[in-house]
């Protein structure tokens, strides 16, 4: 028995095949209101390969600090250009926000995109001052949770973190082994142990996990096991499955962005 259907989310999402677009044109719209004001930074290089760039959108004024948000797609898909809009409601509160891109699965392994999102933030974190933020989503949440850890961060970055909200999160990576996903992702025993935030100690620094209460029951768990093992706070959203427990991102008044930011 394979586990495919417990990590399917767009079967279970009403309309699930329109928010990809919708993603993109919001996204895209916001970038260009973004560069018309003169506040956006696109394409930002952080490594050597062409999905190593991210784009850096600021706010009116000094920032107040940095937000990175990290998206989603199982490392196998979307890049930075469909989540623009999701910095709006940080940047309007003062912060700068980043996204980046990273290499996908199969081209890399999991520790790779470990490894460059680390080194997105701290190219970031060294032009932009003050306390660090790190959002991601689904496998983003997996991403940031492990940027929270000791050794992955240099000592001067980690040391800025103030709060790490893993959305969604794939928080143990062994039930990806019994999914055909894995056939790209080739997750094996070893990275399962090394690449598992649920199963390291807890990082010692401010973390906030988020979930729908209406995701599918395998990301709820994922997102609950995490915060058990981290012993941190876990917010169960009513009314917000995978694709749109998001959107509160965007939103500067929202609840999610409220505790991103305090």
């Amino acid at each position: 028995m394979t586990l495919d259907d417990a990590y399917a989310n767009a079967p279970y999402i009403e309309g699930a095949a329109d928010y990809p677009p919708r993603w993109a044109a919001e996204a895209a719209a916001y970038r260009q209101r973004m560069s018309l004001a003169g506040k956006a930074r696109l394409g930002v290089m952080y490594g050597h390969g062409t999905r190593q760039a991210m784009d850096l959108f600021l706010p009116d004024g000094v920032p107040e600090g940095l937000v990175v948000f990290v998206h989603g797609g199982y490392w196998l898909k979307f890049d930075r250009s469909d989540w623009s809009h999701l910095a709006e409601g940080a940047v309007r509160r003062g912060w700068a926000v980043a996204m980046p891109s990273y290499d996908l699965c199969p081209r890399v392994r999991i520790g790779d995109i470990v490894r460059q999102v680390a080194d997105a933030v701290t190219v970031v974190a060294h032009e932009v001052e003050g306390p660090l933020r790190l959002a991601g989503h689904s496998a983003g949440g997996h991403l940031v949770a492990r940027l929270s850890e000791p050794g992955v961060l240099p000592d001067d970055v980690r040391g800025r973190l103030a709060r790490v909200m893993p959305i969604s999160p794939v928080a143990d990576l062994a039930p990806l082994m019994q999914t055909s996903m894995n056939r790209d992702l080739k997750i094996d025993e070893a990275e399962v142990l090394a690449e598992s935030p649920m199963r390291h100690a807890a990082p010692g620094v401010p973390v906030t996990v988020w979930v729908g209460a209406d995701e599918r029951p395998a990301f709820v768990d994922q997102a609950k096991g995490l915060a058990t093992a981290w012993g941190c706070d876990c917010v169960v959203e009513p009314g917000r499955h995978h694709f749109d427990v998001i959107d509160g991102l965007a939103d500067p008044e929202n609840a999610m962005v409220t505790r991103l930011l305090e």
